[in-house]
């Protein structure tokens, strides 16, 4: 069974880190330029990068989609989508693990751009807060969190508290998903500057709801009429055999004379003595 979360948002522009401030063009680049295909960001315990499959220090997840969104304060924020391990939503429903960080490439590879390399879950937020990240930064040689970055200068973000919401995945891409991967796509290309932009794409994923609904309507009329067609190819092959059986008596004798009467004597009985 597998599951995705809803997009929750991990960082928003002006918060402030090791004494670096998440920028707005920092977030857009982020959202811009995540391909998994280039860098897969994992979800790791405490940013800790653990070697092998078992322990506390495995991965918990991917991040599988960054979107920039304009948040009710009028701040831009980094919205991310993860698909978490079956451990992850164990300690989700337990209420554990729910502050965030992210771990960001200011300059990733040769673009020159900022990329999302990481995603970390810890319930200490003060081993990510900003002071332990200052300390890091002014203190390399001393900071535990130094050897966890994927490259020295990467920053993590303060830990923020999310509210994770999971929602098991159809294998199958139903066309309200494929609408819906759509709206991201158009998401990540034009940040939303306005309301009017907002209604219209909510009004879009509102269809994209219904057809949902529409798609398990009709799977389910199809499973019904499929049972319909059975029965009607019955009562097709009983309309032909009735149809046989009309036209064969159809060709019978169906003359209205009666059998001639009886020729015979006068109706005496004669004795052989």
């Amino acid at each position: 069974m597998k599951f995705k979360s809803k997009f929750f948002c991990v960082a928003t522009e002006g918060a402030t880190t090791d004494g670096r401030t998440i920028t707005s063009a920092w977030i857009q680049q982020m959202a811009k330029n995540f391909n998994r295909a280039t860098y897969g960001a994992r979800v790791w315990l405490e940013h800790v990068r653990g070697m092998l499959p078992e322990g506390p220090f495995q991965a918990y997840g991917d991040v599988i989609a960054l979107e920039a969104r304009k948040k009710d304060d009028g701040k831009l924020g980094l919205y991310a989508q993860i698909e978490p391990t079956e451990a992850l939503v164990k300690m989700n429903k337990a209420r554990q693990k729910i502050y965030t960080s992210i771990e960001v490439n200011p300059e990733f590879a040769d673009t020159g751009e900022a990329y999302l390399v990481g995603l970390a879950v810890t319930d200490s937020p003060a081993s990510l807060g900003t002071d332990m990240l200052a300390f890091t930064q002014n203190n390399p040689e001393g900071s535990p969190l130094t050897g966890r970055k994927q490259d020295k200068d990467n920053l993590f973000s303060s830990a923020v508290e999310v509210e994770l919401e999971f929602e098991e995945v159809n294998e199958g891409s139903s066309f309200s998903d494929r609408i819906k991967d759509v709206l991201g796509k158009f998401r990540k290309q034009a940040v939303k500057t306005d309301n009017q932009l907002e209604q219209v794409l909510g009004a879009v994923e509102e269809v994209a709801n219904h057809s949902a609904d529409l798609e398990s309507r009709f799977n389910e009329f199809s499973k019904n009429f499929a049972g319909y067609a059975a029965g009607q190819e019955t009562l097709t092959k009983l309309q032909e055999s009735f149809n046989e059986f009309k036209a064969a008596v159809e060709k019978a004798d169906a003359s209205n004379e009666k059998r001639p009467p009886a020729t015979g004597g006068d109706g005496k009985v004669q004795t052989d003595c």
